[in-house]
């Protein structure tokens, strides 16, 4: 049986403990996380957190039953489907030599990122996309050669109808 990817958002209690016990929910079951977000809402009681993850899809029902009892989670989402906005933003160390600043400046500017800051020898560069936008531009900035690299993963909302 195949694991698919999941997207899970959840809407928390902003209490001290929490994210653990959430995440040690998932470990305890032996469920990775591929990535996981958490930061306070506009309401700065409660939290969301938004949860990266594969799991067969009974799994994945048990997991999300699991969640929904703990004190809490106030509200729990699947966003895997279309109806989500869905981003991730990316922060690449990548070299850079004279010769081929051009078409490095090109491949950012296609992807809509920002050079953030600068050297003799890198860019650290910002963008912002689908997770899918990322690993494209990743692919394209491999042959420059990638020195550092960190995601936020995934962070997800509803769309309102």
């Amino acid at each position: 049986m195949d694991q698919d990817k999941h997207i899970l958002t959840m809407l928390v209690e902003n209490e001290p403990g929490v994210t653990a016990r959430i995440a040690g929910l998932f470990a305890g079951r032996g469920y990775n996380i591929e990535t996981i977000c958490g930061a306070p809402t506009a309401n700065p009681k409660m939290s969301r957190i938004t949860i990266t993850t594969r799991a067969h899809p009974l799994q994945l029902e048990q997991c999300k039953k699991q969640i929904k009892r703990l004190v809490n989670v106030i509200k729990l989402r699947d966003m895997t489907g279309e109806k989500a906005v869905k981003r991730e933003m990316a922060l690449i160390c990548v070299k850079v030599s004279l010769e081929k600043k051009q078409d490095l400046n090109q491949i950012i500017t296609a992807f809509q990122g920002r050079i953030i800051d600068t050297g003799p020898e890198y860019y650290i560069v910002e963008v912002n996309g689908d997770e899918d936008t990322i690993d494209d531009l990743l692919g394209l900035l491999e042959p420059f050669g990638i020195k550092k690299l960190a995601r936020s993963g995934v962070l997800a909302l509803y769309k309102e109808t």
